[in-house]
C-alpha cells in the first residue's frame, strides 16, 4: 500500500515538473518578434479583410451539429462491432432502431436542405 503511494506520487510530481518544462522552453528558447503582421487574426491563412465580429450564419451551425451528431455515431458503432456475438439478437435489434433513428434524422435534415452550402 505504502510502495502504491509512493510511485503514484512520483508519478504525479513528474507530470508537474514535465509540464512545467513544457511551459518554460518556448519562454526561454522561443522567438521574439515585434513585426505588426504577427498579430493580425488569420482565418486559415487568409487574413481577413473586415473586422472579426462577423454573423456567421446559421447553415455553418446546423452542419457542424450534424456532423457532431454522425460523428458520435460512429463512436458507438465501433463497440458494438467488437461486442457483436457476445450482445446476440437482442443487441442487434436496438442496434437495428439506433441506426434506423438516426437515419430518419439525415432524411429530416436532407428533406429541409440542411446539408445544401450555398
Amino acid at each position: 500500500m505504502s510502495h502504491d503511494l509512493i510511485v503514484l506520487g512520483l508519478l504525479l510530481l513528474f507530470s508537474l515538473l514535465l509540464g512545467a518544462f513544457l511551459l518554460v522552453i518556448p519562454r526561454l528558447f522561443g522567438a521574439r518578434s515585434s513585426q505588426a503582421g504577427l498579430l493580425d487574426v488569420f482565418e486559415c491563412g487568409v487574413p481577413l479583410l473586415d473586422g472579426t465580429q462577423r454573423r456567421m450564419q446559421v447553415r455553418f451551425y446546423v452542419i457542424a451539429i450534424v456532423f457532431i451528431v454522425f460523428d458520435v455515431e460512429a463512436v458507438f458503432l465501433f463497440p458494438w462491432a467488437v461486442l457483436f456475438k457476445r450482445l446476440g439478437m437482442f443487441g442487434f435489434i436496438e442496434m437495428l432502431f439506433f441506426l434506423t433513428v438516426l437515419a430518419l434524422g439525415l432524411i429530416y435534415v436532407w428533406r429541409k436542405g440542411g446539408l445544401e452550402w450555398d
